[in-house]
């Protein structure tokens, strides 16, 4: 099972698999989304499953128009390997 979810009154998006959660803190501020904080349960490390979150986050930041910055290691090394996004 995946989903994922905007928690938008706990600022944060959760990505469900397997039944576990990977989730990043976010803060938007204007037209900006900083993404403050990454976390993936050590059973879904290296699984692909925090970049499945940032993809969806990615998608959300382009419906709405808002730019992405990355304050988490995480993201921002994501969004380096992944220019397009």
């Amino acid at each position: 099972m995946t989903d994922f979810k905007d928690m938008k009154q706990q600022n944060r998006f959760e990505y469900y698999q397997d039944g576990e959660v990977v989730f990043a803190n976010y803060r938007r501020e204007g037209d900006t989304l900083f993404i403050d904080y990454v976390e993936a349960p050590p059973v879904l490390r290296g699984t692909g499953a925090a970049g499945m979150l940032m993809e969806k986050i990615i998608e959300i930041a382009e419906q709405e128009n808002l730019t992405v910055k990355p304050i988490c290691g995480y993201a921002a090394a994501w969004m380096r390997r992944h220019p397009q996004a």
